[in-house]
């Protein structure tokens, strides 16, 4: 699943929203920010973690907690 890029436009309305008005100077770097950060979590949001045990059982180095 991909989600549209935000255009300089959606972005200011968004900064607005959250009360953080932007200079226009910033809208296209803010932008760009923004979806860079979306396409990585994009990749994130695709990995498969079934076999990934949850994090209060892992142990750093292995079953015996060893350091590698």
């Amino acid at each position: 699943m991909t989600t549209p890029e935000l255009t300089p436009q959606e972005s200011a309305r968004w900064a607005l929203r959250a009360g953080l008005p932007l200079a226009d100077d910033r809208l296209a770097p803010v932008t760009d920010t923004a979806n860079h950060i979306q396409s990585v979590l994009g990749v994130l949001r695709e990995l498969d973690f079934r076999q990934t045990p949850p994090a209060p059982v892992y142990q750093a180095g292995g079953p015996t907690g060893a350091a590698v």
